[in-house]
Parts: structure tokens; C-alpha cells; sequence
């Protein structure tokens, strides 16, 4: 079973309030599932089906059962990159442990005709859609100089802290590639519960690779962006004795960071 919270910013507070379970998202906000922290402890077991979460959004990253590859969610179809680097169509029946989707309409668009790091990327954005207390929601679809990614193998249990299997993390380099950038940027006061900052995805066009973006180098493309998003949705998998069991009271900041970047 599973209730679902929604974490409110409002006058710069973050108030929760629970909500009865609902099949259909209403507009304007961001249904995740479970939380980076409990990721970040290894509780790996998925709770909501593939089906079950496209019926909240059909935009979205996230992660598989047993950490078992990177979520790509892009115009409502799933891809899976997992460790040998393979783009791979996953059924609707698999689960996720954890993820973060929204049915992106976008309502800022602009062209990028000059090369942009990722850093150059994230200003842009910034400029784009500003407001740090504000969620945003982005594709960036066009040609890369480079993009260099990350998955990781599945585990199995006993389930070993994230940061320790992203120290053996296969690495894929990616050339001269047109594909699809996804993203969220989050408010710092997500800590603990998503990414704050940015959290990035990559598609190659041909499906030739993707996964986690560690780095890249855009060399011309389109970028939209979603910014109308009022509220974050959390489904908690409260029967679930590992993530009953975490310890997420410890700042993992760090950690963070170091799966991320």
C-alpha cells in the first residue's frame, strides 16, 4: 500500500499534506516515487508498476527494480540503458523503486546555435526559467560534440548503499551524436527527498546509448521548457521493511553528489 503526500512551497514553506490515492495526475505538478535518500541507502525493491506511473506524466527519469538500469520516460514511451550501455524498451509491467515524472507541456522554447558545456547549459536554463525556489522541466533535443554517461549494473540483495555501486559504474562516451537532454532542476529545499539542482538524462537519437549525464558538450539544438509546476507528489512505500528500516534522518548531501556528478 501506498499514500501519497504532496510537499507545497508556498510563502517560501514546505507544508505537507496527505492525499488520497488518484490514478490521473492533475496538471501542473511533479509525482514522484519514493525518495533520493532511500535510494541512496539501497532500498532497491520497486513499488509502483511502469503502467501505474505513465498515468501520471509522460516525461521522466528515474531507475528499475534492483537499480537495474537508467529511466528514460520521453513522449510517454519508457527506454531503459543499463550496464552494458544497450537502449532497451522495458514492459510496462516492470517497477521502479524510484522516479520522477510530469506531463510536460512546455511553455518557454528557445534555439541554441552556439556550442554550450553543460555548465553553460545549466545558466542558460537558469536565465530561461529562473526563480530558484521553482521546479522546471526540459528537453533538449539536437546535435552533441560529446556527451559522456553512467549506468549501473543490477544488484542484488543485500542491497549495498548507492555510492558504493557507483564506484564500479560502467562509463559510456558518447561522439557526435544527435539526441534528446532530459532533465528536472529542483529548489535546494528538496534536499533529501529529490536532486537538488540538476538531474540529468540522455537519449541517443538512434537508441544507440544513453543514461545518467556526467558531462557534455552541446553543439547546436532546441530547448524546452516546462516551468508551470505547483506541487511535488511523493508515493512512499511505507510496507516495504527496508524503506521502513532506512535511516534518513543522516544529510547525504555528499553522497548525493557523488552518485550525481
Amino acid at each position: 500500500m501506498m499514500r501519497r503526500f504532496s510537499f507545497l512551497a508556498i510563502l517560501f514553506c514546505l507544508t505537507v499534506i496527505l492525499f488520497s490515492a488518484c490514478s490521473t495526475a492533475p496538471p501542473n505538478g511533479i509525482t514522484q516515487v519514493a525518495t533520493i535518500d532511500a535510494l541512496l541507502t539501497g532500498v532497491y525493491d520497486g513499488h509502483m508498476s511502469l503502467e501505474t506511473l505513465r498515468s501520471y506524466g509522460d516525461f521522466g527519469l528515474g531507475t528499475f527494480e534492483g537499480l537495474d538500469g537508467e529511466m528514460i520516460l520521453l513522449d510517454g514511451t519508457f527506454y531503459k540503458v543499463r550496464a552494458d550501455g544497450k537502449v532497451y524498451e522495458p514492459g510496462l509491467s516492470e517497477r521502479t523503486p524510484f522516479a520522477c515524472v510530469t506531463a510536460f507541456e512546455p511553455d518557454r522554447r528557445e534555439t541554441i546555435s552556439e556550442r554550450a558545456d553543460l555548465a553553460a547549459l545549466e545558466k542558460r536554463i537558469d536565465a530561461l526559467a529562473p526563480g530558484p525556489n521553482r521546479f522546471c522541466a526540459f528537453i533538449i533535443r539536437g546535435t552533441f560534440d560529446q556527451v559522456t554517461t553512467r549506468s549501473v549494473p543490477a544488484q542484488q540483495r543485500p542491497y549495498p548503499p548507492l555510492v558504493e555501486v557507483a564506484r564500479n559504474q560502467p562509463v559510456f562516451h558518447l561522439s557526435n551524436v544527435r539526441g534528446i537532454l532530459i532533465g528536472f532542476r529542483s529548489p535546494a529545499f528538496v534536499k533529501g527527498v529529490n536532486v537538488p539542482g540538476y538531474h540529468l538524462h540522455f537519449l541517443a537519437e538512434d537508441l544507440s546509448g544513453g543514461g545518467h549525464v556526467l558531462d557534455l558538450v552541446l553543439r547546436e539544438g532546441v530547448l524546452e521548457a516546462d516551468t508551470v509546476h505547483d506541487w511535488l507528489s511523493i508515493y512512499l512505500p511505507i510496507e516495504n521493511p527496508s524503506f521502513a528500516g532506512a535511516d534518513l534522518s543522516v544529510d547525504r548531501t555528499r553522497e548525493t553528489q557523488a552518485v550525481e556528478k
